[in-house]
């Protein structure tokens, strides 16, 4: 139940605001961000069991996000490709963003149901193989969890409210995303039940920061790309009891 909170050419300072929490279960290992070797210009986070990412850039200011499309009624499909690897393939590449949205729309069966963000400093895209075609992403404030493009579930419509608050300001600070990130006493209300309430623990629900022994938020991600390119990456990662285990702060010159 991952969150994407960001904002696209909403703020005369920045194109580009993201604020994501990776949700996973904590037994699947994973590395911290950092560039990686055999991509030098890649930074991200890394699944060690799958070889993929969830959210990266580029230093040429490239940015691709991944969430899951929720299913639970579904019966789960033989897995053909990791969905870790859309992101990592379109990082690694130069196609710009439509064209390579329209790709991967071709190839969306061989995934089990996802979201995808493809951007660099000029556009960005949404896709999903839950959808009929890939769409530019329009100016203004958005949240993705595990449903389409802004699909009004209580942490996706609180995390925005709070989200364009921080908006309003001169500057937006990295450190206000991640306190937006990590607030675990929202729980603004119920689930839409067209969005499949009822297959759903209520604290995946309504929390944008989950907290468990088995299944919760492993890391928080903050990318500000400011209008002159420069762009400040910071992940934050914890335990299963949701203690902070470490931040990894990077900065990219334009």
């Amino acid at each position: 139940m991952c969150l994407i909170l960001f904002a696209w050419r909403a703020h005369p300072h920045y194109r580009l605001v993201v604020a994501a929490n990776r949700d996973e279960f904590h037994n699947r290992p994973a590395g911290a961000a950092g560039f990686w070797a055999e991509e030098p210009d890649l930074l991200a986070g890394r699944d060690l069991q799958a070889g993929g990412t969830w959210l990266g850039v580029t230093r040429s200011g490239r940015f691709a996000a991944v969430t899951n499309y929720r299913e639970p009624l579904a019966p789960e499909a033989p897995l053909e490709r990791s969905r870790g690897d859309l992101v990592r393939n379109y990082l690694a590449g130069d196609t710009e963003p439509m064209p390579h949205a329209r790709e991967v729309q071709e190839q969306g069966q061989a995934y089990r149901g996802f979201n995808l963000l493809l951007g660099t400093r000029q556009a960005l895209v949404h896709v999903s193989n839950r959808m009929e075609a890939p769409a530019d992403v329009a100016a203004g404030c958005h949240g993705l969890s595990n449903h389409l493009l802004d699909t009004e579930w209580p942490k996706v419509t609180a995390g925005k409210a709070r989200l364009q608050q921080l908006l309003d300001q001169d500057r937006v600070e990295a450190e206000a995303l991640l306190e937006l990130l990590g607030d675990r006493a929202a729980a603004p209300g119920e689930m839409p039940l067209v969005a499949g309430a009822g297959a759903f623990r209520r604290h995946l629900m309504d929390h944008g920061f989950v907290v468990s022994p088995t299944y919760g938020t492993r890391s928080s991600t903050v990318l500000l790309v400011e209008r002159d390119g420069r762009m400040e990456f910071v992940e934050r990662s914890f335990a299963p009891d949701g203690s902070e285990t470490g931040t990894g702060r990077f900065v990219l010159e334009g």
